[in-house]
């Protein structure tokens, strides 16, 4: 299968995910607009996905893929199956802890993430939600190393579209269950979290059949001889040598999203959802391209590592780095220039107040300014992880994170949450510029010929796109339109619709054949 394909069906398992996930996220904001109870659930869930980015899908699958990628490519299924069979019980019985400790801890924790809740009175809300949403990092920790199996033997389709379940889940824990509980005197939010927790138990599964039909299903010790036969498995040793720095890593965005939750909280209440909202559209175009692309290179560039293709190598970073520029700048001038037309259509709706609209607007176009580095990372940094070198994003990591902070500083008191926003933004875009020199440095990435001539078509044609969006996002009253929501939706359908035959009629009117310069 061509890599361009199997992006395109990550990617379209992407679209699946976040269109539900809208969804979702437009339920909650008609059902309970940008409220304490709601900053409550929001600051809840963040929890668990936070140790996620350790547990799941961020330290852990940095380390755990190249190693699994090399294992098969050089000593086979068997003892490939023997690693995966070591990993899976380390990783289940880490995460029985943390799981107990975070149940028993959640005061603290809510807390330390957002203390503000005390003063907007969403604060014991927000720790029952944690106690009842921790497990919630177990069942996608175990996702995670099954996606990782699944990837590195070429099966994108089935961890792409597990989110789905996710984001099903709680739609109707929105739409049924709160409801319910509204109806027993119980805060309504609360069936929120018992839908993220329906949805980990369905995401992790669906994965079984897939490892089933590849014969990779885990094979987890419960006892404590089988955990210490895991820990002693030299495979095992080898992934967390290479998630220590991963970890760090890690952490240090984490703590970046705690400090930003943390000043959110203070900021009075509806400040930690709009940041929520606005995060959430500017995950749509991150997802379908940043994360299907790092999905789909990650395995592969740990293949060409493995094999000594250097030439290859290289050939995968320019192929994304070229899909990053065709379809994140685009995304990046949309967010920018057509932000009030999206969150409308989207959020308004139900208590969701045209206040809360104009503050989810300034969050989601300071967003827009770093979409391109939020993007660009997913694809770098795998250039990294594939040579087992998780060292040196980590140092630029650390860094990344102080000159952010150092922005916070500057920002927050000028246009307070859209600040934090803005500073995430522009530190993306550092992350992203640092991780490309770095791999040039390193003699891993040589650009191929025609890069400034492509760059030149792409930069034109955004221009167009980005006019056009502007004229239409401030000719029409898209907030006085509520009334007539279809009339809204096709408005806004039609805007895109037609930016995006501008964009890519000026591409093919400057002479760039688009089906040549993506082929991989």
């Amino acid at each position: 299968m061509s890599l361009l394909k199997s992006a395109s069906i990550v990617s379209l398992m992407t679209l699946a995910s976040r269109i539900t996930g809208l969804v979702r996220e437009l339920l909650i904001a008609a059902a309970f607009g940008a409220s304490a109870t709601t900053d409550a659930f929001n600051v809840a869930f963040r929890i668990p996905n936070l140790l996620r980015r350790l547990f799941a899908e961020g330290a852990f699958s940095q380390a755990f893929v190249p190693i699994l990628a090399e294992s098969r490519a050089r000593q086979g299924d068997e003892a490939t199956h023997d690693l995966v069979n070591a990993v899976g019980t380390v990783l289940f019985g880490v995460l029985a802890v943390v799981c107990v400790l975070g149940v028993l801890g959640a005061p603290a924790v809510v807390w330390l993430m957002a203390s503000g809740l005390k003063d907007s009175g969403g604060f014991d809300a927000a720790v029952v939600m944690t106690r009842w949403m921790f497990p919630y990092i177990g069942f996608m920790s175990l996702v995670a190393l099954s996606a990782g199996i699944l990837n590195t033997w070429g099966r994108f389709a089935v961890p792409a579209i597990t989110p789905v379940l996710l984001n099903l889940s709680v739609i109707a824990a929105a739409a049924i269950g709160a409801p319910l509980l509204r109806d027993h005197g119980v805060e309504p939010v609360y069936a929120l979290a018992m839908g993220v927790m329906l949805g980990g138990l369905l995401q992790l599964g669906v994965q079984v059949p897939a490892l089933l039909r590849i014969g990779m299903v885990p094979r987890i010790g419960l006892s404590l001889s089988a955990w210490r036969r895991a820990w002693a498995h030299p495979g095992v040793k080898r992934v967390l040598r290479q998630m220590a720095p991963a970890v760090l890593g890690v952490s240090v965005a984490q703590v970046s999203l705690l400090v930003n939750t943390q000043i959110a909280s203070h900021l009075g209440a509806g400040a930690v959802s709009w940041l929520t909202y606005a995060d959430r559209l500017m995950e749509f175009p991150t997802a379908m391209l940043g994360v299907a692309l790092g999905v789909v290179l990650l395995p592969q560039l740990s293949r060409a590592q493995a094999s000594g293709d250097v030439k290859g190598f290289s050939d995968l970073l320019d192929w994304g780095l070229r899909l990053v520029l065709l379809l994140a700048l685009p995304s990046a001038v949309a967010l920018l220039v057509f932000a009030k037309p999206l969150v409308a259509v989207l959020y308004h709706y139900g208590r969701f107040s045209p206040h809360d609209v104009q503050q989810t607007v300034l969050a989601l176009s300071c967003y827009g300014v770093g979409l391109m580095g939020l993007v660009g990372v997913k694809v770098l940094a795998p250039g990294f992880y594939a040579t087992q070198d998780i060292r040196t994003p980590v140092r630029i990591g650390i860094t990344v994170l102080v000159i952010t902070q150092a922005m916070n500083a500057v920002f927050v008191p000028w246009l307070g949450h859209a600040g934090l926003a803005l500073s995430i933004g522009l530190g993306s875009m550092v992350n992203a510029v640092w991780l490309l020199v770095g791999l040039r440095r390193a003699g891993r990435y040589t650009p191929s010929p025609g890069w400034r001539l492509f760059g030149l078509r792409v930069v034109a044609a955004t221009a167009l796109l980005g006019v056009g969006l502007w004229l239409a996002s401030t000719q029409l009253d898209w907030v006085g339109m509520r009334a007539q929501p279809l009339w809204r939706i096709g408005a806004m359908a039609g805007c895109l619709v037609a930016a995006g035959g501008v964009y890519f009629g000026a591409l093919m009117a400057s002479g760039l054949n688009l089906r040549q310069a993506i082929k991989r």
